[in-house]
C-alpha cells in the first residue's frame, strides 16, 4: 500500500494513503486533553472524513479549541432539529428557529399545533440521546443549488429556500443525518457519538439547548438564563419581524427590490426611539448623576454616548463627558500579563482611588481639575481642565469597567445609572444558522482599525482572541448589573460592511495563520447582497466604523 509521510504531534509518521483523519485521530486521542472533532491539514481546516492522499502536516482540533467548539455546537443543533422533527413531526410544526445564544445555551423558538410541554421536551431529549448513542454519521452531499431550493421548500424550511435564491455557485453542500436533510454554515463532526454533553430547558416560547463552553467542553454547569440579556435580544428580534427582515434571505429580498433606503430609515428610527426611552428613564430620576456605559469592543459606545447626550439635553439636562482613559495609572505602574506585556484591560490598570476621589468631589459640588493621560509619555498630566457640576449637570462616563462597582465604589448606588451596550446581531442566516454576535463586532473592528489606525486585517484578526479574553474577564461578568441594555447592531449593516471588509480579507495571504478565519468570514459575507453607504445618516452607529460621522468618532 502506498504511504504518505505526515508530520503530526511534533513527529513524523508513515500513514497508508486512503486513511481518513477520523481513523488516524483514534491513534492520537490519548495525546490531547479533549475529544478530537476536526483537523488542520497543511493549515486548512478539514472534517474528519477527509482522506490523507499526500505528504502533509496535521494538527488535530479538539472541542477545547475555538473551531472545535463551534463544530460541536453546529452538530448538536442538527441533532436537536432532527429530534424535534422526529418527535413532533413536520406536519405539526409551524416554526422551529434557532434564535440566539444565551450564555452557554441557544434559545430556540417553537410554534406548532402540539404544545411544547415538559413531557414533549423529555421525549425530544431522549431522542437526541438515542441519536448520540447510535453514533450516526453526518453525511455531506453536493447537490445543484436549484435542487436545494426545491428540497428545503418541500421540507417547510422556507428561509433556506429564500437564502439559496441568492447563491452564485451552482452547487451546494448539504448534510444528512439518517434520512433528515439540512444545511449548515460551517464544518460538522464526523458522527454524533462525540456530542455527549447537552441538556434541554423549557423557556418562554420555546426551549434552551444547553451545551458546554470552550474552556470546559466536557462539563455542564448549573444553568441560569440571563433574563435581562434575553429581553434585549427578543426586542431586537421583534424589530426584525416588524419590518419583515429576520434572515439574510429576507434582507436580500429588500435590497433586490429597491427597499433598502426605507429599511435604513426605519431601523435608525427604532434605535433613536430606544435611546430616547433610555434618556427618559435617566431624566425621571434626578438623583442620577453618573451615567456609566460599558460594552465589548466595537459596540459603538462612543456614538451611543453622543446620541444619548443629545437626548438628555431635550430633558433640560447638561451632559458632561468623562473619559475613563484619563484615569490610567502611569505606565511604570501598569500591571503585566502572563507574557510580560502591559495589561491595560484589568481594573488594576486604572487609578481607581483617584477616579473615586474626583467623582465624589464633583458629586459634592466641588471644583475638580480633571487629568489628561498622555499616551505617548504614559503619564497623567494636568492642563487646567476644571469641572464643577451644576443642578442639571450629569456625567456621561464610558469605559470597560463602568458596570463594575469596584471601579466606582465610593459613589452612592442611587447616583449611578448603568448601561450595557453591545452589537447583538438580530439576523439569522436561516432557520437553523445563527450569525454569531462576535462575527459582527469583528467585522466592524477590522474596518475601523484599517481606516482609523492603519491596522491590517490580519493583525486585527490576530489580536481578536486577546480582546475577547479581556471582555470575558472584565465586561461580560458584570452585564447583569446594568439598569438597561442597548443593542447597537443594525439589521442592514453587514450588507454595507461587506463592501469595505472583503478587499481587506482577500489581502490576507494563504500562508498566514489568519487566512482560515479570513476565508470563513468571506464565505459568510457571500450570503449578502452588498449595499452602498450613501443613505446611512451621519449620526448612525455604523458611521463610527466606516467614517463620515457627525461626531468625528472613528
Amino acid at each position: 500500500m502506498e504511504k504518505a509521510i505526515v508530520e503530526i504531534c511534533g513527529e513524523k509518521a508513515e500513514v497508508t494513503k486512503g486513511t481518513t483523519l477520523a481513523e488516524l485521530s483514534k491513534e492520537y486521542a490519548d495525546r490531547v486533553k479533549y475529544d478530537i472533532i476536526l483537523a488542520k491539514v497543511d493549515g486548512r481546516l478539514r472534517e474528519l472524513y477527509h482522506v490523507i492522499d499526500h505528504d502533509c502536516s496535521i494538527e488535530f482540533i479538539t472541542t477545547g479549541d475555538k473551531d472545535g467548539i463551534k463544530t460541536y455546537i453546529r452538530g448538536m443543533i442538527f441533532v436537536l432539529v432532527k429530534s424535534v422533527y422526529d418527535v413532533i413531526r413536520k406536519e405539526n410544526i409551524e416554526r422551529f428557529v434557532v434564535e440566539f445564544s444565551l450564555k452557554g445555551g441557544y434559545y430556540c423558538e417553537y410554534k406548532g399545533s402540539i404544545k411544547l410541554t415538559k413531557e414533549v421536551l423529555y421525549r425530544i431529549e431522549d431522542r437526541m440521546r438515542e441519536i448520540v448513542d447510535a453514533d450516526m454519521p453526518f453525511v455531506k452531499k453536493t447537490v445543484d443549488t436549484d435542487e436545494a431550493i426545491k428540497l428545503f421548500y418541500e421540507h417547510g424550511m422556507y428561509d433556506k429556500s429564500r437564502l439559496f435564491k441568492y447563491r452564485r455557485c451552482s452547487k451546494t453542500n448539504i448534510y444528512m443525518l439518517g434520512n433528515f436533510e439540512d444545511y449548515y454554515y460551517g464544518y460538522m463532526p464526523v458522527s454524533t457519538g462525540i456530542l455527549r454533553h447537552f441538556k434541554l430547558h423549557l423557556f418562554d416560547e420555546g426551549l434552551i439547548l444547553q451545551m458546554p463552553e470552550q474552556n470546559n467542553p466536557e462539563i455542564l454547569t448549573e444553568y441560569e438564563a440571563p433574563f435581562k440579556f434575553y429581553e434585549t435580544l427578543k426586542e431586537s428580534n421583534l424589530w426584525g419581524r416588524a419590518v419583515n427582515v429576520d434572515t439574510v434571505g429576507a434582507l436580500n429580498d429588500v435590497i433586490s427590490s429597491g427597499g433598502i433606503g426605507d429599511l435604513i430609515l426605519v431601523q435608525e428610527a427604532l434605535q433613536e426611539k430606544k435611546i430616547a426611552q433610555i434618556a427618559g428613564m435617566i431624566a425621571a430620576d434626578r438623583e442620577k448623576k453618573f451615567v456609566m456605559i460599558a460594552g465589548p469592543s466595537s459596540s459603538g459606545k462612543t456614538t451611543f454616548s453622543h446620541r444619548l447626550s443629545i437626548q438628555l439635553m431635550t430633558y433640560g439636562l447638561h451632559p458632561r463627558p468623562i473619559a475613563v482613559d484619563n484615569y490610567f495609572v502611569n505606565r511604570e505602574d501598569t500591571p503585566l500579563d502572563e507574557e510580560g506585556n502591559y495589561n491595560f484591560e484589568i481594573l488594576e490598570a486604572m487609578d481607581v482611588e483617584l477616579f473615586n476621589r474626583d467623582m465624589t468631589a464633583l458629586l459634592r459640588g466641588e471644583r475638580v481639575e480633571i487629568p489628561n493621560f498622555n499616551f505617548k509619555t504614559g503619564h497623567r498630566e494636568y492642563k487646567g481642565d476644571f469641572m464643577q457640576l451644576g443642578k442639571d449637570d450629569i456625567l456621561v462616563i464610558e469605559g470597560i469597567h463602568c458596570l463594575n462597582d469596584r471601579f466606582s465604589y465610593s459613589l452612592p448606588k442611587e447616583s449611578k445609572f448603568k448601561i450595557y451596550i453591545s452589537a447583538l446581531t438580530q439576523l439569522n442566516v436561516d432557520e437553523h444558522n445563527r450569525i454569531p454576535t462576535t462575527d459582527g463586532r469583528l467585522i466592524r473592528r477590522i474596518v475601523r482599525d484599517f481606516y482609523s489606525r492603519g491596522t491590517k486585517a490580519k493583525d486585527t484578526i490576530k489580536m481578536w482572541p486577546s480582546v475577547r479574553k479581556g471582555e470575558n474577564e472584565n465586561i461580560f461578568p458584570f452585564q447583569h448589573e446594568a439598569d438597561v441594555m442597548f443593542n447597537s447592531a443594525l439589521i442592514y449593516e453587514l450588507a454595507v460592511l461587506k463592501q469595505y471588509v472583503e478587499p481587506m480579507l482577500f489581502g490576507i495571504d494563504k500562508e498566514c495563520p489568519e487566512y482560515t478565519e479570513a476565508k470563513r468570514l468571506l464565505k459568510f459575507l457571500d450570503y449578502f447582497i452588498g449595499v452602498s453607504d450613501k443613505d446611512i445618516p451621519k449620526n448612525s452607529m455604523l458611521r463610527e466604523f466606516i467614517g463620515g460621522s457627525c461626531f468625528d468618532v472613528r
